[in-house]
């Protein structure tokens, strides 16, 4: 496979639909963004790669294609060009199969080159369960991976048909099975069974529910910062920042998911993101479009960020802290330019982490995260 195979499951954007004929203005990322429209750009140097996915019948919906997509772009592309380091290339849509197992092959097929060849790939457009492609696309690479899904329910409903509502089983139990471990942020207590909270629990998997994020979202950073794939669900957001999402009045407002999308941006390990869920025909004045279209532009922030960021192996760009909790001795580092943390766990690797996991260790009590990561092993 290569980049020049997957064009032929590729369609090109259609600036003129997309900024209206008018065009844009330099100051506004549609000037700056290599797009597939009349050829295939070079994505050498591309931080961020931005592919459409149109296919929506995972959740019922029984249309073949949808404009979900550039309606986003249609936002997304009018907003200020700010990160001038961060370049961003759009390879268009991934076309619709004849079938959804057609369509999940050929999302699965784009993700997997792009992320080998070393991008950050965002999916924008489809329903949630075209996270089963997205997810795929390291099984091809028999890559045992983190991934983090933010949504305000769980979708492992088996009595449902829908594949958007029950696509968590196979990626839990499908064989072969490459899922090292699973985070789920976001979640509406009102909406789960709590038999199915307890099963996820036994599983080693870590859910935080929507409160408790919104108390401290800054605990969600190194559990994004550790995960190779982000799957968001727009029924996440709350329905006055995002009123495609008909599920739930609760949840995110328009601030926190740009902040959890900054968050993945700044992650060197997360390769994928994928936003998905957006229905235009139950949008008003496009506010959900917006609301995407934002959160991409903080991802570009994230990785502007990111970029700052020295390696772990540079140890003279970190703080470094041993402290002994338990019968425990362990080393955590504070970087000295993004003040973000990492802690060394039992296998000597370095793991993300928060300050609260420093202060609770410098307590001598033992960070949840420690332990969680200590049972799953």
């Amino acid at each position: 496979m290569s980049l020049q195979t997957i064009i032929d499951f590729l369609e090109p954007v259609n600036i003129a639909q997309i900024s209206n004929d008018e065009g844009f203005k330099e100051t506004q990322l549609g000037k700056h963004i290599a797009v597939y429209d009349e050829s295939f750009p070079d994505i050498t140097e591309a931080d961020m790669v931005l592919i459409g996915c149109g296919e929506m019948r995972g959740s019922g919906i029984q249309h073949n294609k949808t404009d979900a997509p550039d309606i986003i772009r249609s936002e997304y592309y009018r907003l200020f060009h700010w990160h001038t380091a961060v370049k961003v290339a759009d390879l268009g849509n991934v076309k619709t199969g004849a079938s959804l197992p057609d369509s999940y092959a050929a999302l699965r097929t784009v993700i997997n080159e792009l992320v080998e060849q070393g991008k950050k790939v965002v999916i924008i457009g489809g329903s949630h369960d075209n996270t089963t492609a997205q997810y795929q696309a390291y099984g091809v690479q028999s890559k045992i991976i983190d991934a983090v899904c933010v949504d305000a329910r769980i979708d492992l409903d088996m009595d449902s048909v829908l594949p958007a509502d029950n696509f968590l089983v196979d990626m839990f139990t499908g064989m072969p099975n490459h899922l090292k471990h699973y985070t789920h942020i976001g979640f509406q207590s009102y909406f789960m069974h709590p038999n199915m909270l307890e099963t996820i629990d036994k599983l080693g998997f870590d859910c935080f529910r929507v409160g408790k994020v919104k108390e401290a979202i800054e605990e969600m950073e190194p559990a994004i910062r550790n995960g190779d794939m982000l799957s968001f669900d727009i029924a996440a957001i709350q329905y006055a920042h995002a009123p495609a999402n008909h599920i739930t009045p609760n949840g995110f407002n328009g601030e926190e998911a740009c902040t959890l999308m900054q968050y993945a941006g700044m992650s060197r390990q997360c390769t994928s993101i994928g936003i998905y869920g957006y229905i235009p025909q139950q949008d008003q004045h496009q506010l959900t479009a917006k609301q995407v279209s934002h959160m991409l532009w903080y991802v570009m922030d994230g990785i502007n960020r990111g970029k700052q960021e020295a390696e772990i192996s540079n140890r003279a760009e970190f703080d470094e802290f041993t402290i002994a909790f338990g019968e425990v001795e362990t080393a955590f580092l504070r970087s000295k330019r993004t003040g973000r943390w990492w802690m060394q766990m039992h296998t000597g690797e370095f793991a993300a982490c928060s300050y609260h996991d420093y202060l609770t260790a410098s307590r001598n009590d033992i960070p949840e995260r420690w332990m969680r990561a200590v049972e799953r092993s």
